[in-house]
């Protein structure tokens, strides 16, 4: 009989960890967070950031969406995909027939007003968990690292 060994992320050895490996997995990590809180809702944490992203800018070209999110066109229509089959966002071509455009419907502001109180509780959990002076301080460095993107001198 053999022992099977078990996997598990170790905090020891700080030295040796991989930046982007950890921030994977503390992604995923707090991705599955978020996704649970949010459950009753019907609406994953992705798809809650995508459409606050349309609350905010309004009707915006798929391309620049993506921009924005630092996605590519592939994850972008995967993302959109079962907004649109829900009917939270209406993708509708753009100025030219190279273009589409996304809106954020009523029935999408809806599903994110009535999303916002359970995202607004797994933010306040994850504050009380790790400290709001450590979250403030994981989000000004998680936008500095987005500055590292390819695309970020575009963007800013």
């Amino acid at each position: 009989m053999s022992a099977r060994r078990t996997l598990s992320p170790s905090p020891s050895r700080p030295s040796a960890a991989c930046a982007c490996g950890r921030l994977r997995r503390a992604s995923r990590a707090l991705t599955q967070f978020y996704d649970a809180a949010m459950a009753a809702s019907g609406v994953r944490i992705t798809q809650f950031s995508l459409m606050r992203t349309l609350a905010r800018e309004g009707t915006v070209r798929i391309s620049d969406l993506a921009r924005a999110c630092l996605l590519d066109r592939t994850a972008m229509s995967r993302t959109l995909d079962p907004l649109v089959a829900q009917g939270y966002v209406r993708v509708a071509p753009g100025s030219d027939a190279r273009t589409r455009e996304v809106t954020l419907t009523r029935a999408g502001a809806a599903a994110l007003d009535a999303a916002a109180d359970e995202w607004k509780r797994a933010q306040a959990t994850v504050a009380r968990r790790i400290g709001r002076e450590r979250l403030d301080a994981l989000i000004a460095t998680l936008a500095e690292l987005e500055s590292l993107h390819p695309d970020a001198a575009e963007r800013d």
